[in-house]
């Protein structure tokens, strides 16, 4: 049977937030849980929290005061947290007498149970994740023409080569995030145990067009990655290889030191 909340309302409002590179769920303490995969904790007064490992949070019917709480102590947990963490609002409604959707922005409910939140809250940490890989991809992406100018020329700078290493890293590590830890495409484990909630999830994904995004960031990082390697392959061919090798290998080191930085601190 499942677990209902918020019994004295019909309505309330929902916060996703992407707090940083991931959550330290083992260590959360003196949370009553309500429930796993994912996991979700009492909060305040009437609220909950749904909490993702990859660095996602989603708050529901949370008082400013008690939002700021939580997300206060909850940062100690955050690993890599962002200055500017991305954010997404919606108000959930209770409606017995429509189909369960988004209806004018609002997210229409048949009931405020665990299992329906669970979705809801996956939902919308994707989405949160999801934007804030196009903002920062974007910058990443309007480089592209310069890099593929430089095809046409000869005489192509170290600082050229080091910046066009940074993005093959960046563009590797976000393919890491949304695909290896966050798997955005792929259904929740709870749809195993709940399958009567598949069509809440697929009407939710396609409102926020989630498998749309994905493949359009996938494209994005595919010409990203495909010009940062054609040039790596006109340099290695150039007059100069020798010299550039030596760079490329300086550079790769400091790839590794320094893409952390750039993509999860910047």
């Amino acid at each position: 049977m499942q677990k209902l909340l918020f019994h004295d309302k019909d309505r309330f409002r929902a916060q996703a937030l992407f707090l940083g590179k991931d959550i330290n769920l083992q260590m959360l303490e003196n949370y009553i849980c309500l429930a796993t995969m994912p996991v979700m904790v009492t909060v305040g007064e009437q609220g909950c929290a749904v909490l993702l490992g990859y660095g996602a949070v989603v708050l529901f019917n949370l008082e400013p005061g008690e939002k700021v709480a939580f997300l206060t102590k909850l940062s100690s947990q955050v690993r890599d947290s962002f200055a500017n963490p991305e954010t997404e609002e919606v108000e959930i409604h209770l409606n017995v007498g429509e189909s369960e959707r988004v209806k004018e922005g609002k997210i229409l409910l048949h009931e405020f149970s665990v299992e329906r939140l669970q979705i809801v809250a996956d939902i919308l940490a994707k989405s949160v994740v999801l934007s804030h890989y196009e903002t920062s991809l974007a910058t990443v992406f309007d480089q592209i023409e310069p890099f593929a100018a430089s095809l046409q020329r000869e005489n192509r700078s170290g600082r050229q080569s080091r910046e066009l290493l940074r993005q093959l890293g960046t563009t590797l590590l976000v393919q890491h995030k949304i695909v290896g830890r966050v798997e955005i495409i792929d259904k929740p484990e709870l749809l195993w145990e709940s399958p009567q909630l598949e069509n809440l999830y697929l009407r939710l994904e396609d409102e926020y067009e989630i498998r749309e995004r994905h493949s359009a960031l996938e494209r994005k990082l595919e010409l990203i990655s495909q010009t940062a390697q054609t040039v790596l392959e006109f340099m290695q061919h150039s007059s100069s290889q020798r010299v550039e090798w030596y760079v490329v290998i300086l550079i790769v080191v400091e790839v590794l030191l320094s893409v952390y930085d750039i993509l999860f601190k910047s």
